[in-house]
């Protein structure tokens, strides 16, 4: 799970999973064959993201919710650092640093332990639907972190999305929110937090390196964790379990993010964030396909009004 990326402006989808680099460029002069190959990487990204939740219910079949979320850091904390070691990438000026505790405290830690705890009473659709609102989370944190002012346009679609996922989720709750949901909704907060620090960080670094910096901060700590809530969580080991974990960790924290932000970078990100409103659809396909769950009616419908409250966020004028 996972980006994943936050950007300022109404194109904040492109970092509702991974954060707004720099490096996005508009398409305009992109050669075709740059173009088409970015539109390829940023599709896979995509791709490896709407898996996160379905692979954090496979993984949750063999380890505890802690267990997963500590073993998980640990791992794709040792493939990013790998990289940066292998890409001989200079450490992050200390001034920084304060701001990558934010992306590791909300995305590396926070977003994927509230998540996982939700999905232990929720299921992949219903936490689909609510996490679908993400990008105009980020939005709202984003204008409050810059001092910018959407449109009146903007806010009214960011409302009317906010009031779509909640009827949909009262209404799934027998109307009460339920404690899946609080986690839900408190998972919002945290990453649409650590998104839009990652998209000011990304401005004086690489969206990859940003995530993988904060990966590697979170390591002693995550590495403890594991240990602890290792000896404490019983593990039952299953093939669904194990391939949960390997990709939770290695496809959707680490190989989504870098396709993505390579991708991101080489077509753009309006061109790239009319591709991630495909995400929660595609979840709601493994949900059923991959997990076999019954999709409610209310679930297609809610995630196709959320993905319009988001396209016309991207399309208002700041």
């Amino acid at each position: 799970m996972t980006a994943q990326n936050s950007a300022t402006t109404p194109n904040t989808i492109a970092v509702a999973t991974a954060g707004s680099p720099a490096a996005a460029t508009d398409v305009r002069s992109a050669p075709a064959p740059a173009a088409q190959r970015g539109t390829l990487l940023a599709a896979l990204g995509v791709v490896s993201f709407s898996l996160t939740f379905p692979s954090t219910v496979w993984g949750l079949e063999s380890f505890g919710p802690w267990s997963l979320v500590a073993v998980r850091s640990v791992l794709a904390a040792l493939i990013a650092g790998a990289f940066l070691l292998g890409g001989r990438v200079p450490l992050p000026q200390r001034r920084h640093w304060a701001g990558l505790a934010v992306v590791a405290g909300g995305v590396v830690v926070g977003f994927p332990l509230l998540t996982t705890l939700a999905l232990q009473t929720s299921t992949t659709s219903h936490a689909a639907v609510v996490v679908g609102l993400l990008p105009l989370t980020t939005a709202t944190f984003a204008a409050v972190r810059t001092g910018r002012r959407p449109s009146r346009t903007f806010w009214i679609a960011a409302v009317s999305g906010a009031v779509v996922v909640l009827a949909f989720t009262l209404r799934q709750s027998g109307g009460a929110l339920s404690t899946g949901d609080l986690y839900l909704f408190g998972a919002l907060l945290v990453c649409a937090a650590g998104y839009t620090e990652g998209g000011r960080l990304a401005r004086v670094m690489p969206g990859w390196q940003v995530v993988g910096w904060a990966l590697v901060l979170c390591l002693p700590l995550m590495t403890v964790g594991a240990a602890v809530s290792l000896s404490y969580e019983p593990v039952h080991v299953t093939a669904h379990g194990i391939a949960g974990l390997v990709w939770v960790a290695a496809g959707s924290t680490f190989f989504g993010l870098y396709v993505w932000y390579r991708g991101m970078a080489a077509i753009g990100i309006p061109r790239a964030s009319q591709l991630q409103l495909a995400q929660p659809l595609l979840t709601l396909f493994w949900s059923v396909t991959v997990l076999g769950e019954d999709l409610t009616p209310a679930a297609p419908v809610a995630a196709v009004a959320v993905l319009v409250c988001i396209a016309v966020t991207q399309r208002a004028k700041s």
